[in-house]
């Protein structure tokens, strides 16, 4: 199934079709918004890529497929391990040390993968994926993407938000960017925030 795709370099449109709303887009990251397809880690961890559909409507939103391409339960698999191994490797990043040895492997494995390429297309950067397993070619666009954030000059860091536990890279002045998406978990904190300051007023008030 041959194709071009919008590369998936970039967040996918505001109103993206195939159930968008399922999935965490706003990182600027694509392995990073693969991560993400597993939320609430420090929490309760919701899977969005239960299955082999998911992972088909992932790759849709983010230029790397269509609803149409064949998923087995076999690369569902693969494609989690895949993903607990960048959520580890950048984890060690954040942390300031590297990747565990195992997890490397695993991602240069996928990388030697990657038979996708790009071709430009109406003006617009598009991968195009081979005919022979269009859905593993497409994963390994995600890893080359981690091992080249991950192995680069990159400030990688954590989200702080209390459930979260995603992956960013900042790019802030100063370095003081906190969360992996403002408009999700920074305002979770705001709002967290807010009520615990309201509720601090109440009780203040009460008291007198």
């Amino acid at each position: 199934m041959t194709g071009s795709f919008d590369v998936g370099s970039t967040p996918p449109a505001a109103g993206a079709r195939h159930r968008a709303e399922d999935f965490r887009l706003g990182n600027e990251v694509l392995a990073f918004r693969f991560v993400a397809t597993l939320g609430d880690r420090r929490g309760d961890p919701v899977e969005r890529l239960a299955a082999p559909a998911q992972l088909s409507a992932w790759l849709t939103v983010n230029g790397l497929g269509a609803m149409d391409m064949p998923v087995s339960d076999a690369l569902l698999r693969d494609a989690r391990q895949l993903r607990e191994a960048i959520q580890r490797a950048g984890v060690a990043a954040a942390e300031g040390g590297t990747a565990d040895p195992a997890d490397e492997e695993l991602l240069n494995r996928w990388t030697a993968r990657h038979r996708a390429h790009l071709v430009l297309t109406g003006g617009r950067a598009r991968w195009r994926l081979p005919d022979s397993d269009p859905a593993r070619a497409a994963l390994a666009v995600v890893a080359v993407n981690a091992v080249a954030t991950l192995g680069g000059d990159h400030v990688i860091k954590r989200c702080e938000q209390r459930t979260c536990g995603g992956l960013f890279v900042d790019t802030s002045r100063g370095g003081r960017r906190r969360w992996c998406s403002m408009s999700t978990c920074g305002n979770k904190v705001k709002k967290a925030n807010l009520k615990a300051a309201h509720a601090g007023a109440g009780e203040g008030a009460g008291s007198g």
